[in-house]
């Protein structure tokens, strides 16, 4: 049976938003499409702006030869999942609309836009000592889980703890914004590629052969500047008793 030929990306979001939003304010194609990084299981990532619906909601579903996920928001309530983002030092909305392509835009789109920019600019909030203190702990910990482990199964997955902890702390302490699965990549080569290389060297080792002693320098590396590792005497939460 012959492959159908699927409509291109863009024809087909514009398609999608006449379609089953012909009377939005605004609309946007994001994702991986617009980054060029499309690839066979790419879907398309379309933000609508239609000041009709009361709150923001998120669909997914396979129309114009596509699986598109939309993501809907009145005039205002996008802001939310601003603030939600930058909490989590995760920007992917204003990382979708910053960068996406306008497929329709009623004159709002250009100061929403500007926003997302600016946030994306700003950075991540700076971590404070004592949040330092305790990720430098909580690194530590499973740093020892991850030596002292002999089981190969239980090691794996104290690995996977240690590389999103490791991607956390090295890009919060640099004011840069973090990443999640596939993300935590490109989060990293926006910060730095040499390091990004020498990070996937240490855990692709690890992962191919067991060998951790990679893991451990690379560790030790980004703790040295912040006192290193950190186990004896750190306490969190403790009051004093009342006398």
């Amino acid at each position: 049976m012959t492959k159908l030929k699927r409509m291109k990306p863009k024809e087909a979001a514009v398609q999608f938003v006449k379609k089953y939003f012909p009377d939005c304010q605004g609309a946007i194609l994001a994702g991986s499409i617009v980054r060029d990084e499309e690839t066979e299981t790419s879907d398309l990532d379309i933000v609508i702006f239609d000041k009709r619906f009361p709150s923001s909601y998120r669909e997914a579903m396979i129309d114009f030869g596509w699986a598109i996920e939309v993501f809907v928001h009145n005039l205002t309530s996008y802001k939310h999942f601003f603030e939600m983002d930058c909490k989590a030092a995760k920007p992917s909305m204003p990382k979708m609309i910053s960068e996406g392509i306008i497929l329709k835009d009623e004159g709002i789109l250009n100061s929403i836009k500007q926003e997302a920019k600016s946030i994306l600019e700003k950075g991540p909030e700076e971590w404070s000592e004592e949040i330092i203190r305790t990720k430098r702990y909580f690194i530590t910990d499973a740093l020892d889980d991850f030596l002292g482990c002999n089981n190969r199964a239980e090691e794996i997955f104290i690995a996977n703890t240690l590389a999103e902890l490791v991607h956390e702390f090295v890009l919060r302490t640099n004011r840069h914004w973090i990443g999640a699965s596939k993300w935590i990549i490109s989060a990293l080569k926006q910060f730095d590629e040499e390091f990004t290389e020498e990070y996937v060297d240490a855990f692709n080792l690890y992962y191919k052969t067991g060998e951790k002693r990679q893991v451990v320098q690379l560790i030790d590396k980004i703790l040295e500047p912040y006192g290193g590792r950190l186990f004896d005497g750190f306490s969190l939460g403790k009051k004093k008793c009342d006398s």
